[in-house]
């Protein structure tokens, strides 16, 4: 009985969180993403997505308002998009009431990219499409992507992110990094006067991913995007909790590239995304 009387809070928990007036319409496609179980219930895993996925939303939905007003049709590709449970998430919250927009998910694993073209067909979501090719080298369809989100891109592939935003010319960037490791080997061996900043592995990483971070919100505002970094969740939900949220509102800042410059020569390091800024 006692566990009959939680299964029912359970699901009363989650229909109140989610933010739409028909919250049953939804179970389906929370079930086949693993964000409700079967029983159409939460558990640890479960309630964990629902709040990362929920706060992320929100975080989104004024950017995404804003561009539905602005736009006829916007488009938001969502890259290295794995399950692509952000994008139907958005979809089903925002595009599918809204009756226009169109999303794109792009993942390099083909199976992955099925999965989502069959759960879309399913879901009804006819303005979901679905690219199976490496951020570096996809391409949306007209060249164009209003918002670009990656959340949780492994390393260097946050930085392919970035440069598929730049390439599309997007005007609002959402990325949730994870796992970096470049400028952590690239520090390895790097001496000068901030060494002990980094001298032990442990500090290194750490360090490491913090200026990683660093550098790409000043690529982007050297790039004329206004940044905001945030966090994601609590880190009770997710330790990779960082959020950097761009929105472009020139077409370059030299203030943001001369800070970028001076960091670059204190550091001594130079990471691949530097590449990406034009001389």
């Amino acid at each position: 009985m006692k566990r009959k009387h939680a299964a029912e809070k359970d699901k009363e928990t989650w229909r109140k969180l989610w933010p739409s007036e028909h919250p049953e319409k939804s179970v389906p496609l929370l079930q086949a993403l693993h964000i409700l179980t079967r029983d159409g219930m939460l558990n640890a895993d479960s309630r964990r997505k629902l709040t990362q996925v929920l706060h992320l939303t929100q975080l989104l939905r004024p950017a995404l308002e804003a561009l539905l007003k602005q736009e006829e049709e916007p488009v938001l590709a969502d890259v290295g998009a794995g399950k692509s449970y952000l994008g139907f998430i958005l979809y089903d919250l925002v595009f599918g009431p809204a009756g226009r927009g169109h999303i794109v998910g792009v993942e390099a694993r083909e199976k992955l990219v099925e999965t989502s073209r069959a759960l879309a067909e399913a879901s009804g979501f006819e303005r979901m499409q679905f690219i199976a090719a490496p951020i570096a080298e996809a391409t949306v369809p007209g060249g164009r992507a209003d918002m670009v989100t990656a959340l949780h891109a492994c390393d260097t592939a946050t930085d392919d992110a970035i440069r598929f935003a730049l390439r599309h010319e997007a005007k609002v960037i959402a990325l949730v990094p994870c796992c970096q490791a470049e400028v952590a080997r690239l520090l390895e061996h790097q001496a000068g006067p901030l060494r002990q900043l980094w001298r032990h592995p442990i500090q290194r990483r750490e360090f490491g991913a913090h200026i990683t971070n660093v550098i790409r919100g000043l690529v982007l505002e050297a790039h004329g995007y206004k940044v905001r970094v945030t966090e994601l969740t609590g880190l009770e939900h997710s330790m990779k909790n960082e959020l950097i949220l761009a929105e472009r509102h020139q077409r370059s800042n030299a203030q943001a590239r001369g800070e970028l410059d001076r960091l670059i020569d204190q550091l001594g390091v130079k990471p691949a995304l530097l590449d990406t800024i034009t001389p």
